[in-house]
């Protein structure tokens, strides 16, 4: 199998995930949990289709049963939301229940995390496929060299910030240092292969659009 293969299969997973939360835990008039199954369900299978329609290069690489589940464990850390709503573990066992300001707070941050996410990631596929060997500079990547990856910030503070605690913030901290931060200097090292690269990043940021 591929590491797609256990990614999407995972993010596919998180909405009957919130479900059966929802179920063992009796939380059926929670808005909280329909708002984090709105978004963090739909993400998912907006990556599935993703995945299917433009898919990451990246992702394609085979890998063994052992590393495929120590992926399902480190994209598990994403479930802590839900998680943390629907149990009320850190609120004497209350389940959480956030204002509709603040829900909308979240649903706002997570509709750009997706626009920014998703066009990044169709105008990398496109340009790959129809123009190989040119460096993008423009559109979705014009002011920012990782405009996917302030998209997929945006989203998961979303859903981290739906469960009112630090705890789902650590852990995308976590995914930050550990894994977006080396690939996208992965990727910076590969483009500097083109000339005009050094032209182009003196000329945008590196994630946050116009800031950094």
């Amino acid at each position: 199998m591929k590491q797609k293969h256990f990614i999407d299969i995972h993010k596919g997973a998180t909405a009957p995930f919130v479900l059966l939360l929802m179920y063992i835990f009796n939380q059926w008039d929670n808005t909280s949990a329909w708002v984090y199954f709105g978004l963090h369900g739909s993400y998912g299978l907006m990556w599935v289709l993703k995945s299917k329609i433009f898919p990451d290069n990246s992702w394609e690489k085979p890998c063994s049963i052992w590393y495929g589940i120590y992926i399902w464990l480190g994209l598990s850390l994403y479930w802590l939301s839900p998680w943390i709503i629907l149990t009320g573990y850190f609120n004497n066992g209350i389940p959480l229940v956030a204002s509709p300001q603040y829900l909308g707070m979240c649903i706002f941050m997570f509709s750009i995390g997706v626009f920014c996410h998703f066009s990044a990631d169709m105008q990398k596929h496109s340009y790959l496929k129809l123009r190989p060997g040119v460096l993008i500079t423009d559109g979705m990547m014009k002011r920012c060299r990782n405009t996917n990856y302030f998209g997929e910030l945006l989203i998961y503070l979303g859903f981290g910030l739906l469960a009112q605690h630090w705890i789902p913030l650590v852990a995308l901290f976590f995914f930050i240092m550990i894994i977006w931060i080396p690939n996208m200097r992965r990727k910076e090292k590969s483009l500097s292969r083109y000339s005009e690269f050094e032209d182009y990043k003196n000329n945008s940021s590196f994630i946050f659009p116009f800031i950094f």
